[in-house]
């Protein structure tokens, strides 16, 4: 089975050129199933359901979550719905709306998909997540989901430490393993001894010529002067996609290969 992740879809960029060439790449890259990161999608924070439809619609299979999962209102209804590919992370507390994992049927059997929150620095930094350790633990306990399931985890946080241990973590009971949140790619995917693929961070989805999808003077203005403002997403220059496509023995779950793919437009 060939798993295409997408790293974080970064604003109307970001969506337009997913819909632009999404289809190309899977045909080119023969691609089974195609996982995205969405809590960007919607103006740079949360999806609307309307853009939760324009990715189904272009071959977006299923969409993972972070800590924007839930920032539009209307989202909660398809995250509730265990029929509806998209998640929020696992690790928020209970009594949180929406569903952490669920299971996506394919023609190549069943894929289990799971978010969690790592820690996030800035506003979020002190938001009550549970340990996502124990999390996933108490997801992938043995018995508790189909044989040989194909089982995809995406770590949504700031510190590499973690994003890196995390892979290790879950060497030899997930299939892949992939990092996501800073939208700068790193440059260590590799197939773990017990059969994981892993990527610490896939990048993103959006403008190249930006920072992480956000206008330069915006930044640098924010920086420089210390005062607050609003993020103003980058539409013009080159366009990034950024993505990993791993090769998994449905059979084992187990990864044969992991490729990052990284396109220039």
């Amino acid at each position: 089975m060939n798993i295409l992740y997408v790293g974080d879809i970064m604003g109307e960029p970001g969506l337009q050129l997913i819909e632009r060439e999404l289809q190309k790449i899977r045909n080119e890259l023969r691609v089974d199933v195609v996982v995205a990161q969405a809590e960007n999608v919607t103006n740079g924070k949360g999806i609307s359901l309307t853009d939760f439809w324009r990715l189904k619609k272009v071959g977006v299979d299923f969409c993972t979550g972070g800590n924007w999962s839930l920032h539009e209102a209307e989202i909660v209804q398809a995250l509730n719905d265990p029929n509806q590919p998209i998640i929020r992370p696992a690790n928020y507390p209970e009594g949180t709306p929406g569903l952490g994992y669920k299971y996506l049927q394919t023609n190549k059997g069943p894929v289990l998909v799971v978010s969690l929150l790592g820690q996030i620095v800035g506003r979020d930094a002190n938001k009550p997540i549970d340990n996502p350790l124990q999390v996933i633990d108490r997801i992938l306990e043995p018995g508790l989901i189909p044989e040989n399931c194909t089982v995809v985890v995406n770590f949504h946080g700031d510190f590499s430490s973690e994003k890196f241990v995390i892979g290790r973590y879950l060497d030899g009971r997930a299939s892949l393993v992939v990092g996501d949140h800073w939208h700068v790619p790193t440059a260590d995917a590799m197939v773990l001894p017990g059969g994981t693929a892993h990527i610490s961070d896939v990048g993103m989805c959006g403008t190249l010529d930006s920072c992480l999808g956000v206008k330069f003077d915006v930044i640098i203005d924010r920086w420089k002067t210390n005062t607050p403002s609003r993020n103003v997403l980058e539409t013009e220059g080159r366009m990034q996609f950024n993505a990993v496509l791993a090769d998994v023995d449905e059979q084992t779950g187990k990864s044969r290969s992991i490729k990052q793919i990284r396109k220039i437009y």
